[in-house]
């Protein structure tokens, strides 16, 4: 009898339970170099900025994160703890805190990259504000401790104050008086949980610029912890619920879901605070257990490993039921948004869905020399910012609303590359291999750019200079492409259209499953190698939709409108994305589609 390797070309494997999905977990990473905690922070997980705290005396100690080590680097002016921060690694800001036993301070600073500089003073002096939300140029300070000496007596508050870059100014207070809560997200776009009024509390609310409304609270009442990510894709890790705990929590925008502990259990750690961290990418450095730490754990989704069954395979659970593993992609769709006020094509962009930044472009359709214009999306309406220096279109970004990149372009397959600060355009250096049409992604401090018009070039950023390493294996420009420095993926693009597709995991790049609809010109959404969105394209213009899950592509919901020369760079993930502006058969639009995903791919098994 012929067995069903023979029949099929593969044998059934068996194992005694279903497979699970491959989910996130902490490994511990380099340990800062004074242990402290109850600290200020900015960045991302490969750039972060740790500063001042409790050792236990009040420090001003900065200490830099490159993805692998700590470096001590200019303290702050003024030594405290408990303050509110936020920004980026090479632009942040610290508001407040305490810095004496009766006293808080209004205290306010911001750090150039290199050294920190005294600003503008809060309004309100106070300390334990929320943790982590706003840039340098776009901040936050909310709630806190208005304790002065000198009476000792607890005075919670529930003042709001935003940061323009020069100086705080007062707005809707949040709807609790409460210290010690956490936060997502971006000025415009923040949620925050939890807090510490005489008891702990689990409230939820969410703030849109003017006006806070309710969300889902936490599950337990809890404060004091760090936090990573937007308004609607979070971690949250590191809380005193009452005692401390090593509880992990992701938050969705509508739900909260528990994931692997920390190692440690600790509250009062650093760790990512703008909203280009996601709760895929995290790390948490120092913090109180019963006494200061240094230790630092790192957040990820390890790749599978050997065990993990490899899609389309068949296997016996329990040696008894013939079962099948796979992956599916879950109901997405496209929903129209803000008009940008200028139409336009081809335009650059960078940031998250609900905080976005569109620059350079044509209008009309082939018009040279371009377009200079800049525009800040906030998940409702488009803004117009100040203008860049050089006329692109073709040219994608990298980074945050707060600090970001504009990595060459056409017309002339230039070069130039320049940097964004959440207000004005600076030129930096310019990258080794002019090509316009390429792909970008990453932040501001780590970027990558691969491919263009004629070349097949990838360049590393280290926010300084360009690298040149592994080339992909075919050239082309015009790319669905989107990613990091150590993870990307480009899809179709010129010389075509074309289905080819390529994977980076850091070092080289590798031919992967093609796309299902040939495309140029076409836009992308997504952070890694493993979850990606590509969308429209032409010449033939296309509403094509299709999801890579990091083996296969799927077909999704169309655009509204089949379109092609949207945004060059990708914004967001695969579970929230735009499309801005485009060749929709001309007329060049104004418009802007959202998408939303609930998630990007889910594992199951089918008996």
């Amino acid at each position: 009898m012929a067995t069903y390797k023979e029949i099929k070309g593969v044998t059934v494997q068996t194992r005694d339970t279903d497979p699970t999905v491959n989910v996130g977990s902490w490994a511990s990473g380099t340990s800062i170099n004074t242990a402290r905690g109850y600290l200020g922070s900015a960045g991302l997980k490969t750039a972060l900025l740790i500063f001042g705290g409790s050792e236990p005396s009040f420090s001003n100690k900065t200490e830099s994160w490159d993805g692998s080590s700590w470096t001590e680097v200019n303290d702050l002016n003024t030594a405290r703890s408990a303050m509110s921060s936020g920004g980026t690694y090479t632009a942040a800001f610290s508001a407040g805190g305490r810095n004496s036993t009766t006293d808080s301070t209004n205290v306010s600073e911001e750090w150039n990259g290199t050294s920190w500089a005294e600003g503008n003073d809060l309004n309100l002096e106070r300390y334990s504000l929320a943790l982590g939300a706003g840039s340098q140029t776009a901040g936050l300070a909310l709630g806190g401790n208005k304790r002065f000496s000198p009476s000792p007596s607890p005075s919670y508050t529930n003042d709001a104050e935003e940061y323009n870059g020069t100086s705080w100014t007062e707005v809707t207070n949040m709807p609790v008086a409460v210290e010690g809560q956490g936060a997502n997200g971006t000025q415009t776009a923040t949620a925050v949980f939890g807090g510490y009024n005489g008891s702990l509390v689990s409230t939820g609310i969410l703030y849109d610029g003017t006006n806070w409304t309710s969300t889902t609270s936490l599950p337990t009442a809890a404060s004091t912890f760090s936090s990573s990510g937007s308004q609607t894709e979070g971690l949250l890790f590191g809380l005193a619920a009452p005692g401390v705990v090593s509880n992990t929590l992701s938050f969705d925008g509508t739900a909260f879901t528990e994931l692997n502990d920390l190692s440690t259990a600790r509250t009062g750690g650093g760790g990512p605070t703008n909203a280009a961290g996601t709760d895929k990418s995290a790390i948490l450095a120092a913090g109180f257990t019963t006494t200061y730490v240094a230790v630092t754990e790192e957040w990820s989704f390890p790749p599978p490993t050997a065990a993990t069954l490899t899609e389309g395979d068949l296997f016996l659970s329990g040696g008894t039921t013939l079962k099948g593993f796979g992956r599916y992609a879950v109901g997405g769709a496209w929903a129209s948004g803000g008009n940008m006020n200028n139409a336009n094509a081809a335009v650059g962009s960078l940031g998250t869905s609900t905080a976005a930044i569109e620059f350079g472009g044509y209008y009309p359709p082939g018009s040279a020399p371009g377009r200079i214009t800049v525009e800040e999306y906030n998940g409702t309406s488009w803004t117009e910012k100040n203008d860049m220096s050089t006329y692109r279109a073709e040219r994608p970004g990298a980074g945050t609303t707060a600090a970001g990149l504009a990595i060459r372009g056409n017309p002339g397959n230039a070069t130039a590359v320049e940097s964004w600060d959440g207000t004005n355009w600076s030129t930096v250096n310019s990258s080794n291999t002019p090509n316009g049409g390429n792909s970008a992604g990453g932040t501001q401090t780590a970027a990558i750019t691969f491919g263009g018009e004629t070349t097949a070039n990838t360049e590393l950023w280290n926010g300084s200079t360009w690298t040149e390493t592994a080339d992909m294996n075919t050239a082309r420009g015009k790319m669905s492409g989107s990613g990091t420095q150590t993870s990307a993926i480009g899809s179709g693009g010129t010389p075509g259209p074309a289905v080819l597709s390529e994977s980076w995991d850091g070092t080289s790049w590798s031919e992967v499953a093609e796309i299902n609809t040939p495309r140029s010109a076409g836009a992308a959404g997504g952070t890694s190698n493993s979850s990606a969105l590509a969308f429209g394209g032409g010449p033939s213009r296309t509403a094509n939709t299709e999801l890579w899950n990091g083996s296969a592509w799927t077909e999704v919901a169309n655009l509204s409108s089949a379109t092609q020369d949207m945004n060059y760079g990708s914004v967001g993930t695969t579970g929230g994305t735009l499309a801005i502006g485009g060749d929709a058969s001309p007329p060049v639009s104004t418009r802007t589609e959202e998408w939303t995903a609930d998630n990007a791919v889910l594992t199951i098994t089918t008996s």
